[in-house]
């Protein structure tokens, strides 16, 4: 059989000061058919791995686009209109094809396009007719559309946050892809809508626990795929927020039901499922006095509102002002986005003392700009952090500097806009994370598979950043106002509404 197969994916902050156009794009590379053997430790992995896959089975891959880009404002209408035309122009090239999978987020927003991978879907469903089987695999931070729904046979979204299971979903897409392709499944999907806004860690309880009734559920007669789109809390879009759906064999009523029922139980779960956070000298203080304990590992703080991987701009001093304010040393902080000041230091060069105007760039989001006299203890050019989901994995940096300042304040700086999720973008440039007392990290989730090993506690601290966890009172326009936080019950089930719905995973 033929595949075919194409990457596109960004997932956008409809609030971000800044557009994502081509630059976003080209500095995490961008490739036309050729990412599984230019890029397969980066970008291309995925689609190497795909390829491997295929071929084993004695199948062929066309490869199309790979692009993706660090999250930020709405993509420019010629960038994705450009793309899109290029991924279908190929797919018309490639004719007949047996099968389509698409290596999609699920938040791409445009100028002029509120659901970029609902239109893609319908016009590549266009392009191959009813009966070629469209497999779909999805970030769980995606805007679940209608449109996508009807388009595609098959949408699997990722199940753990940080997501380290994308590989694993897209072996299982593949399977159940072929599988539609040789007439062996007929997928048929039914969703239901959560109605609510968050974000939902499944590096605890009670989420880990609610992913293995996802998967159990996965193991009964009929069902094929079971997968919970969490949303994108800052995509102001009408189809945004959270929804669960399950894909069935041919019965529609399995779907439905299954979906309704697993859909209520999230629901039910939805005051014990949030992530407390701590404003920043709380946080400080916590932080000082669990470092302070017999154990090892320093305590690692999230700067959880500067995320760069949810379109903030990674440059906010909030965190780092008091730190320096009071005095706190032996502390690593990162990944900092500033040019300038990259600059400055790769014209001083390794071992100078500067005096740098450091962050605060861009707004009232980014704090205001800090100035230090620091040192210049490291520059790459060519500066990485291990992926999520492969050692091999290696996500560009683009140039890295490591500052210090003080009594062993560690700062990293990088060119490219990116956040923090592997312990690399620190030991890549020397420095050691054992020892510290604290380690500030801008992400929100995805650093916790590496870092929360080496840690002794980790701690999510609040900041007035462009990703403020503030769920029930981001400022929507497009999007309804009727979802919990901001509604208490939209649903309308009422106090009387029986609690905690068994799941059908008891029978599996």
């Amino acid at each position: 059989m033929k595949f075919f197969t194409a990457y596109l994916a960004t997932e956008t902050n409809t609030f971000a000061p800044a557009p994502t156009g081509w630059s976003g794009f080209k500095e995490y590379g961008l490739f036309r058919g050729d990412a599984s053997g230019q890029a397969p430790q980066g970008l291309g992995l995925a689609t190497r791995l795909l390829r491997q896959r295929c071929e084993a089975e004695g199948h062929q891959l066309i490869e199309s686009v790979t692009a993706f880009a660090q999250p930020l404002g709405r993509t420019v209408r010629a960038v994705y209109e450009t793309l899109r035309d290029e991924i279908l122009e190929d797919l018309r090239a490639a004719a007949p094809i047996d099968a389509v999978i698409l290596l999609l987020h699920g938040a791409m927003v445009a100028d002029g396009y509120d659901d970029c991978e609902g239109d893609l879907l319908a016009r590549v469903r266009e392009i191959v007719g009813p009966r070629v089987p469209i497999g779909v695999e999805l970030d769980l931070h995606c805007h679940m559309t209608r449109r996508m729904c009807d388009a595609a046979d098959v949408i699997i979204a990722f199940k753990e946050y940080p997501h380290v299971d994308a590989m694993t979903r897209l072996y299982e897409l593949y399977r159940i892809v072929a599988d539609a392709a040789l007439g062996r499944v007929r997928p048929v999907t039914a969703m239901f809508d959560c109605k609510m806004v968050g974000l939902w860690h499944t590096t605890r309880e009670p989420m880990q626990g609610f992913v293995r009734q996802l998967q159990a559920c996965e193991k009964l007669p009929g069902v094929l795929s079971v997968s919970l789109g969490h949303g994108f809390p800052w995509g102001d879009v009408p189809e945004a927020g959270a929804k669960l759906w399950v894909v069935a064999d041919g019965d529609l009523p399995l779907a439905q039901k299954l979906a309704a029922q697993l859909g209520r139980q999230f629901w039910d779960l939805r005051e014990r499922i949030g992530s407390d956070q701590l404003a920043v000298d709380e946080a400080l203080d916590t932080a000082l006095r669990l470092s302070s304990q017999p154990g090892r590992g320093p305590v690692v703080l999230a700067d959880t509102a500067d995320n760069p991987g949810g379109g903030a701009m990674g440059d906010s001093t909030f965190i780092l002002r008091r730190i320096v304010e009071r005095g706190i040393g032996n502390v690593a902080l990162g990944l900092l986005w500033d040019l300038g000041a990259i600059q400055i230091c790769r014209d001083a060069g390794v071992g100078a003392r500067i005096a740098l105007r450091l962050g605060g760039k861009f707004g009232p989001a980014s704090g205001d700009p800090l100035d230090l006299s620091v040192t210049v203890r490291a520059l790459s050019e060519d500066f990485f952090q291990i992926g999520l989901n492969s050692g091999d994995e290696r996500a560009p940096l683009g140039t890295g500097v490591w500052l210090q300042w003080g009594q062993g304040v560690d700062l990293v700086l990088a060119s490219v806009r990116s956040q923090v999720f592997s312990t690399s973008a620190f030991t890549g440039l020397g420095i050691a994370l054992a020892d510290k007392q604290l380690v500030v990290v801008k992400s929100t989730q995805h650093f916790h598979a590496q870092f929360a090993p080496m840690a002794r506690a980790v701690l999510y601290v609040d900041t007035p950043g462009a990703i403020a966890m503030s769920f029930a009172s981001i400022p929507y326009r497009r999007r309804s106002l009727d979802y919990w936080p901001r509604v208490p019950d939209p649903h309308g089930f009422g106090e009387a509404a029986q609690q905690g719905c068994a799941c059908l995973a008891e029978q599996a």
